[in-house]
């Protein structure tokens, strides 16, 4: 077989010899890059590891252990920047937390000795790739000259890493952090929504913050500090399709405690079959001693509803408005009761549901009514009020999402707040457990922004908290980049529509 002459001379000889130099140039400095890319500093009170590590995300994960972990989308590339608080200096914890108003006094402090960190552990990776590339060129070809060559790449490799880095830095992913961690010390390792939209408006406040707020759950003292939420905000917590789960009294009085919710909003099917044995279940309501604004859903009978309304801080909304802590709320109850889906009510969905609820809606936009909230329980009747309300809440689907609107109006659809009991273990893999604490400003009743909490494992015992920003004029918000976690799983059901 002739092979052309151009595949065999010297020039594509030549060729071979420089790519054979490079890539082999290039593995030596990737383990060097990998073995060189870490550092030890002192941020005011603790101390982090510094690294680097491969991944296709970029980004940058704070470890808390054992609270958990912060995970920010600060930057593109191939690599993500993780650091890791390895210790703490009980005596400069202890000052700074009994002496709250040094934590702006670490700012310059904590900006210098993080760039310190890492400008050391730079010049090491930079380092160890350039004697990793030599050395691997110079162990396969025994050419210093050729080794030398060799190193030009991956110095090359790893300045484009760096600038890809610099050039899609993203400071503003710190008021969007995503929580894995423990449940119980999630509110104050994020931090208020109000202290980190207004107060800590620069990156390396932000830093000083997230410093404050680890050191005071390290610190040797007899109980977690107090999370203590901006006064100018209305706490929301959004909980829907429990279906009789009472686990998850305990994890709606849990984080309604942690997160110092003013209220709770529930969007339906509480109960499984609305039948009267299940009236008592809603008596934990009571318990939560905040009020308890409710609409009915497709599992609950208008005997649930009544159970509800008995309840002395339940508030029960079917085709009516409250003003409840500050906040205008407009509810409207499921028309259908469809529990075991024997009924010919449960082919109304859909179109159909949303074209019945036209009416209503018309009726509301006359009056001139326009809540801060509107809440139904399936996503389609929700669909007809676009536009009458900034804020629209629904459940039924067992999945969570939240979209904005044609109109304006924001659609939050929650999850199930009780793994969408009995069923949710029919799946594959349980549903897992799924609420949201929204943030509203008291002075104009502006969503501000929320947090989606998912519950995974046994429940409390580990969890994943999202941080979301509500846009504003003049403050373009890039949403986060979805990324999935190893728990709790993503929600799933089989039959969502019917649900």
């Amino acid at each position: 077989m002739h092979i052309p002459a151009r595949l065999t001379g010297p020039g594509a000889r030549r060729v071979g010899r420089v790519l054979a130099v490079t890539s082999i140039a290039l593995l030596g400095g990737l383990v060097g890059l990998l073995l060189g890319a870490r550092a030890e500093t002192p941020v005011g009170p603790t101390d982090v590891s510094l690294n680097l590590r491969p991944t296709f995300e970029g980004g940058t994960t704070v470890e808390i252990p054992p609270l958990g972990a912060l995970h920010l989308d600060t930057h593109e590339g191939p690599f993500q920047l993780r650091a890791q608080i390895t210790n703490l200096r009980p005596e400069a914890a202890k000052d700074l937390v009994e002496n709250t108003g040094d934590l702006n006094g670490l700012t310059d402090q904590i900006v210098d000795e993080l760039r310190d960190g890492l400008v050391v552990m730079l010049v090491r990776a930079l380092t160890l790739t350039v004697l990793f590339g030599f050395a691997a060129g110079l162990v396969v070809f025994r050419s210093w000259r050729r080794a030398l060559f060799g190193t030009a790449a991956p110095v090359a490799a790893l300045t484009g890493v760096a600038v890809l880095g610099w050039a899609t830095f993203n400071p503003g992913a710190v008021a969007e952090p995503r929580y894995t961690g423990l449940l119980a010390n999630a509110p104050q390792v994020v931090g208020d929504t109000r202290d980190i939209v207004s107060r800590f408006t620069e990156y390396r406040a932000q830093l000083a913050k997230l410093v404050g707020n680890v050191s005071r759950l390290y610190a040797a003292t007899s109980s977690l500090p107090t999370y203590e939420p901006d006064p100018s905000t209305i706490r929301v917590l959004h909980v829907s399709d429990i279906h009789l789960n009472p686990a998850a009294w305990n994890v709606v009085r849990s984080v309604s405690t942690q997160f110092q919710a003013d209220l709770i909003i529930d969007s339906g099917d509480i109960m499984d079959h609305g039948s009267k044995p299940e009236d008592r279940f809603v008596d934990d309501i009571k318990t939560l001693k905040i009020p308890y604004v409710y609409v009915r859903g497709n599992h609950d009978s208008r005997g649930s509803e009544r159970a509800v309304a008995r309840q002395k801080n339940a508030i029960v909304l079917d085709d009516a408005t409250r003003d409840v802590e500050g906040l205008t709320i407009y509810g409207l109850g499921d028309p259908r009761y469809t529990p075991d889906k024997s009924t010919r009510d449960d082919n109304l969905r859909g179109e159909e549901l949303r074209a019945g609820t036209v009416p209503i809606a018309d009726k509301l936009r006359a009056a001139g009514t326009k809540p801060d909230i509107i809440v139904t329980h399936d996503p389609a009747q929700a669909l007809a009020f676009s536009g009458l309300s900034p804020l629209l809440l629904a459940g039924h689907t067992h999945s969570r999402k939240t979209e904005l609107l044609p109109s304006g109006s924001r659609l939050s659809t929650q999850g199930s707040t009780g793994g969408a009991g009995l069923r949710g273990l029919e799946q594959e893999k349980p549903t897992p457990i799924s609420l949201s604490v929204l943030y509203f400003s008291r002075s104009d009743h502006r969503l501000q922004g929320w947090d989606d909490i998912t519950l995974g494992g046994l429940g409390l015992t580990s969890a994943q908290i999202e941080r979301h920003l509500e846009p504003t004029p003049g403050r373009p918000v890039t949403p986060p980049t979805p990324s999935p976690a190893p728990t709790p799983p993503s929600p799933t059901t089989t039959r969502p529509a019917a649900d």
